[in-house]
């Protein structure tokens, strides 16, 4: 069986065989001349060197279908990883109880099937919460980990591949939660949000909850304002209010490390409003602050690294020795590209806020509204009206696209995944070009925005 790793997590256990089904699958349903190739099935027995060699064409093909629009977004790809998942992690489909927080602590407990998807879990949520249709794809499921304080770290947004219940299931650890929150970033979305009184309590929790936990800065005028609005139960005006406070709507992540402006400095990185903000504590304890937007990043990558085992041969690193680093190449003056690399174990989920980001970016700019940009399609891909470029949720595997070397175009990979577990890289240049995200939004830079 090979392993599929998604976010250097082992997501399912596939045979060839079963591959092969998938592969039939969809020339049937897409003709031959859709589906790219499949490694060929060999009478003799296999030597070492041919398994190695068989997993590599294996991994180039989940790439090649994860990343052309149809297949990677069709049905029956995604579900093959769902049942794959379910299968591998040997959980039977039955009725459960699944418990979903809100930002508020609250708990909405939910009756699924250990075989509902993503997009089933989350309706079953609003539906309990009275959430209208119009308004489900304004929010998203995360899967996080509660800390000691009762804040919550972000590990990622839920796929369409995925079955959520068995994602937080297998992990076998309490901390591990599934949360309810707001997944766009344009704060003037907000008043769609606010229409409705479900909607409103939603945005509201949030709020209240990420004032609490010191993500929005707030001083004491505007605490004592807000105090006021509270009392007054003016959950709009305190909306209103806490828009105009810095980080309203940012992600905030836990402190890690970062080589800007030099190497080993710690930070804490936010993201919001199109922009990375980093609070960097410097060698000699200065702290200073400053911010990447996300225009100017020309493109940028999740690489996970290994040490070199000394153990006996065989022995796997230890979960925690992985290291996940996002790097991007921005654009610091007119002529100058430069590496910024941020290390921590949360790397997959900023550049799943990157990519959202982008996304939405490239939705306004060409005329979409964000209700159009997240109504449900039975393809689980969005098309934005200017390319024929699917914006999918961050995907499982990605290939280079060759017209546009050296970088994929808008790829949204997330991490160097192989079908034999997380590669051995040490260095940030020994990387591959389909290791790359390309970012459309780069491409209508102009003077002003120097």
């Amino acid at each position: 069986a090979y392993n599929i790793h998604v976010n250097g997590v082992l997501h399912c256990r596939v045979r060839y065989s079963q591959l092969l089904g998938l592969h039939e699958q969809l020339r049937k349903e897409y003709g031959a001349n859709v589906v790219p190739a499949f490694p060929p099935k060999k009478i003799f027995t296999l030597t070492p060197a041919e398994v190695e060699q068989r997993r590599e064409q294996l991994e180039k093909y989940m790439q090649a279908v994860r990343q052309d629009q149809t297949l990677g977004g069709s049905e029956t790809f995604n579900s093959f990883l769902r049942k794959a998942q379910q299968e591998t992690q040997q959980i039977p489909t039955e009725e459960v109880v699944l418990e979903v927080l809100l930002s508020n602590g609250q708990k909405v407990k939910v009756t699924i099937l250990t075989s509902d998807q993503t997009e089933d879990v989350l309706e079953a949520v609003a539906s309990k919460l009275d959430l209208p249709d119009d308004l489900v794809g304004y929010f998203s499921l995360f899967l996080v980990r509660e800390t000691k304080d009762g804040a919550f770290s972000f590990v990622r947004k839920l796929q369409e591949f995925e079955l959520p219940y068995v994602s937080v299931t297998s992990l076998h650890n309490p901390e591990f939660r599934i949360i309810l929150r707001k997944s766009y970033w344009d704060s003037s979305y907000d008043d769609d949000v606010m229409e409705h009184r479900v909607g409103l309590n939603l945005l509201y929790a949030q709020t209240v909850s990420d004032i609490e936990h010191g993500w929005i800065l707030v001083n004491k005028e505007q605490h004592r304002q807000l105090k006021s609005l509270q009392e007054k139960v003016s959950k709009k005006e305190f909306i209103r209010l806490a828009q105009t406070l810095k980080y309203y709507g940012y992600l905030k992540f836990d402190p890690c490390v970062t080589d800007f402006p030099e190497k080993g400095c710690h930070v804490v990185v936010s993201a919001g409003n199109n922009e990375l903000n980093f609070q960097v504590r410097l060698p000699n304890e200065q702290i200073k602050e400053g911010s990447f937007k996300v225009t100017r990043m020309r493109c940028w990558r999740v690489t996970s690294s290994v040490p070199m085992s000394n153990g006996p041969s065989g022995s796997s690193p230890s979960k925690s020795e992985v290291k996940l680093e996002l790097a991007f190449e921005y654009l610091m003056s007119k002529d100058r590209l430069q590496w910024v690399t941020i290390t921590s174990p949360q790397a997959i989920m900023l550049s799943i806020c990157l990519q959202s980001m982008v996304d939405e970016l490239m939705v306004k700019k060409s005329g979409g509204s964000i209700r159009k940009m997240f109504r449900r399609r039975m393809n689980g891909a969005l098309r934005r009206s200017d390319s024929q470029q699917a914006v999918k949720s961050p995907p499982l595997l990605d290939s280079p696209d060759a017209s546009r070397e050296p970088m994929a175009k808008l790829s949204s990979k997330l991490t160097s995944v192989s079908l034999r577990g997380i590669s051995h890289s040490t260095s940030a240049n020994d990387v591959g070009a389909n290791d790359f995200h390309g970012n459309y939004a780069f491409e209508g830079i102009g003077d002003e925005d120097l």
